[in-house]
C-alpha cells in the first residue's frame, strides 16, 4: 500500500524556517521523482519544489533561495527546509511521487498546514 505521510507544518511568525519531511512507503522510492506542491486559500495547487531520482533539484522561480529540497533513498524520505518565510507561503502543503516512466503512478499525501503569522 503506498503511503506519503507528511510532518512538520505549524504556525510560524514572519521570517521564521520550517522543515516539512515526507515519509514514504509502498512502492520503489528511488524509482520516482518527488515533489513538494502547495494550495494557498482560494487558489490552485502549485508546485513548490521537485528533486529527481539522482537529486536534481528544481524550485518555483519565485521560491529559488528561501527553499530547498532534500531526499534521502536509504530511508525513503523528502524534505522541504523553508526559510524566511512570509504570510503568503501559507497554504497547504502536499508530498507528491510521480513515477519516472509510468505517469499513472502518481501518489499524493495528505498534506500539512504551514501558517505564516505574526
Amino acid at each position: 500500500q503506498v503511503q506519503l505521510v507528511e510532518s512538520g507544518g505549524g504556525l510560524v511568525q514572519p521570517g521564521g524556517s520550517l522543515r516539512l519531511s515526507c515519509a514514504a512507503s509502498g512502492f520503489t522510492f528511488s524509482s520516482y521523482t518527488m515533489s513538494w506542491y502547495r494550495q494557498a486559500p482560494g487558489k490552485e495547487r502549485e508546485l513548490v519544489a521537485a528533486i529527481s531520482a539522482g537529486g536534481i533539484a528544481n524550485y518555483a522561480d519565485s521560491l529559488k533561495g528561501r527553499f530547498t529540497i532534500s531526499r534521502d533513498n536509504d530511508k525513503n524520505t523528502v524534505n522541504l527546509h523553508m526559510n524566511s518565510l512570509k504570510p503568503e507561503d501559507t497554504g497547504v502543503y502536499y508530498c507528491n511521487a510521480k513515477h519516472l516512466i509510468l505517469a499513472a503512478r502518481n501518489y499524493w499525501g495528505q498534506g500539512t498546514r504551514v501558517t505564516v503569522s505574526s
